[in-house]
């Protein structure tokens, strides 16, 4: 008899986990055990669960997907979770896999791609999908985002926090961190990333598709 992979699926957009759902429980040896809307449910429902596999957004509102999967990482040191995510930008999968994350693919792949990188990591492998393949094989060729590889999976987390003009206080919150940390984080950032003004963290955020001008919008609406 084969055996059943058992998903949890970690997204804010109930709409698109129903999607996933709906694709994945087509294939014959896969279920869908768990959902949750943020990292912090993500967290939980890992613990309450226990599923074979994760499929994890990153930019979800409150805790988002890098710390959920260094908490759950931290909680079970074997659990195979893939980041499942709009981001083309390389430097979210680096990020990813140092947070413990054991594939990444983007949103725009087919979805046999994800079907494929389930069973990779089922497996034990780790797996990329094309795109982020590439775009990491020439982001060599750049700086930019060679600067931003040298920030720490909490400093990341925290930088996209920031530039969607989160106070630090509720980052401090999301995050079960002081304040005072925050504002230390949010100093180191700046001085690794080569700005000096929130201005200009901004503008380099968006530079480097960290955070676009539709998401900036819909935040200040």
């Amino acid at each position: 008899m084969t055996k059943i992979i058992k998903i949890m699926l970690v997204d804010d957009h109930a709409i698109v986990r129903e999607g996933y759902r709906s694709l994945l429980q087509k294939q014959d040896n896969m279920r869908v055990i768990a959902e949750a809307n943020d990292g912090a449910q993500a967290y939980l429902s890992y613990k309450e669960h226990q599923p074979d596999i994760v499929i994890m957004d990153i930019s979800m509102p409150g805790q988002g997907g890098l710390e959920a999967i260094s908490r759950i990482k931290q909680f079970a040191a074997d659990a195979k979770i893939i980041v499942f995510s709009m981001h083309q930008n390389p430097s979210f999968a680096v990020q990813a896999t140092r947070a413990g994350a054991s594939g990444y693919v983007t949103k725009s792949s087919d979805p046999e791609v994800l079907i494929r990188a389930i069973y990779d990591v089922q497996q034990g492998k780790y797996t990329l999908s094309a795109d982020i393949a590439q775009a990491l094989a020439l982001e060599k060729l750049g700086t930019d985002s060679v600067a931003l590889d040298q920030l720490t999976v909490r400093e990341f987390e925290i930088l996209r926090m920031l530039v969607e003009a989160k106070p630090t206080q509720d980052i401090a919150d999301t995050l079960n961190i002081s304040p005072k940390t925050v504002a230390n984080a949010h100093y180191i950032i700046k001085k690794k990333l080569g700005v000096t003004s929130d201005i200009e963290l901004t503008h380099l955020a968006i530079k480097m598709n960290i955070l676009d001008l539709l998401t900036l919008s819909a935040n200040e609406s």
